[in-house]
């Protein structure tokens, strides 16, 4: 399987390294060098610093014929145009995109692509360490809309493919706003 990971926090760095021990190839992508200290010693994948929103970037890291993209930076702006680009541009058969904000995740799922959201399931981690029952909000929440290559992932056929695209903005700051 060929794997494709922008952002290599935590999350990422743990995913790259298991997906590599399992066999796949795996790409990471994040635009700070430092955080390629977060790989397992003797990672066999590769590891890019650049932007992951960059189609040109993705087209040279080989995005075309991946079998699996995760978007899993700090930033929801910039995990869904991610997403989008290897959805629809790339028709990335299996996306999923960390997503902070329950509203947004599920209306992402909306738009084809998998969800993972930290609030989620956080939230319900804590109710169950209390004892309270789950929050309802989604955790991991499956494509419920449809991209060119989701249909077996989930995605409804039928649905009418997305194209309108989300656009991330910044802040003067270049923070994600």
């Amino acid at each position: 399987m060929r794997t494709i990971i922008v952002g290599c926090g935590r999350v990422g760095a743990g995913l790259a390294g298991r997906l590599a021990e399992a066999g796949d190839d795996v790409t990471v992508v994040d635009v700070r060098t430092d955080a390629f200290d977060r790989l397992p010693e003797g990672f066999p994948g590769d590891a890019v610093r650049a932007d992951g929103t960059d189609e040109d970037v993705l087209r040279r890291i080989g995005i075309e014929g991946s079998d699996r993209f995760f978007a899993l930076t700090e930033g929801d702006n910039r995990n869904i145009l991610a997403a989008q680009l290897a959805a629809e541009t790339f028709s990335v058969p299996m996306v999923v995109a960390k997503v902070n904000d329950p509203v947004r995740a599920a209306a992402y799922a909306d738009l084809g692509i998998a969800t993972l959201c930290r609030t989620g399931l956080m939230l319900d981690a804590v109710n169950t360490y209390l004892g309270l029952p789950a929050s309802g909000l989604p955790g991991m929440q499956a494509p419920t809309g449809h991209h060119p290559g989701a249909a077996h992932h989930g995605a409804a056929a039928d649905d009418a493919p997305v194209t309108e695209p989300v656009a991330a903005t910044a802040t003067p700051s270049g923070q994600e706003a």
